[in-house]
């Protein structure tokens, strides 16, 4: 069985809103022996939530004062960016992190803060799909260096090339997120790199999931990355077992610093 890994996952909210604080709890979780840090990617949330970070600029702040630990967005919701400008942002911030970004992505939701509706993006779940599936295929192609010609029904390409390009080969990881009983997230999730499964309830629920991805993968798992959140006092040695590979201690919206310090401090899974 391999070692789990163990990252933090901030909320990029009021006490976690300054990136330089962000880039000080990464830099000690890095000296504690945690593996990586990841950000959420929201636009707003609802109260009493008030202050909202950036979480390309959070990111960039945590690559300059650590030198091991993955990073990335955890989630990023690809249908509500604009992919040509993902590629720039993701293999430069894995430049300058000289290869330590994961990129999580999923469809977004409008059910938290209403962030889909009052910035005028897509609200409807199927076309997001297809807008998520066409961006992972501009990334892929822009990535791999050579200019891309992309005319699709959401997107267009016109031969640009993206370079320089990420330090990983051949581009960033990609883990995708989706809900343990859904079909299409957990097929798009095995063309990729890792499954970030949502809202989790019992291990059992994750072992079923790891089958699913072994069988659509023709049993090629060893380097792919299962990602769990559990919430704060969950012992995720159980979800280990089921496949999990990287361990998230979930904290709620608004934090206050002195928690995360304190689940810092607690230090990552065995």
């Amino acid at each position: 069985m391999n070692r789990l890994r163990s990252a933090l996952w901030l909320p990029l909210f009021d006490d976690l809103a300054d990136p330089r604080v962000v880039a000080r709890l990464a830099a000690d979780a890095e000296e504690a022996g945690w593996d990586g840090c990841f950000v959420w990617d929201q636009l707003c949330w609802g109260e009493p939530v008030r202050q909202v970070a950036d979480p390309w600029i959070a990111l960039a702040a945590i690559a300059t004062v650590t030198e091991r630990i993955r990073l990335g967005p955890m989630v990023s919701a690809l249908p509500r960016r604009r992919p040509a400008k993902v590629a720039r942002e993701s293999a430069t911030l894995d430049r300058l992190s000289d290869g330590r970004l994961t990129l999580g992505v999923g469809l977004g939701s409008d059910r938290f803060a209403g962030e889909l509706s009052r910035t005028g993006e897509e609200l409807d779940a199927r076309r997001r799909g297809r807008m998520l599936d066409e961006s992972l295929a501009v990334l892929a192609a822009a990535w791999s260096g050579e200019p891309v010609h992309h005319h699709g029904e959401h997107y267009t390409v016109d031969d640009l090339a993206f370079l320089p390009r990420p330090v990983q080969r051949p581009g960033v990881p990609v883990w995708a997120a989706g809900f343990p009983g859904n079909a299409k997230p957990i097929r798009r999730a095995a063309r990729l790199d890792g499954f970030f499964p949502a809202n989790l309830e019992h291990p059992d629920q994750l072992a079923e999931v790891v089958g699913s991805l072994a069988a659509l993968r023709r049993g090629q798992m060893a380097s792919y990355d299962i990602a769990v959140g559990l919430p704060l006092g969950v012992d995720p040695e159980p979800y280990t077992r089921a496949g999990a590979t990287w361990w998230l201690p979930e904290l709620e919206p608004g934090v206050r610093l002195d928690t995360v310090r304190g689940v810092l401090r607690d230090g990552p899974a065995a």
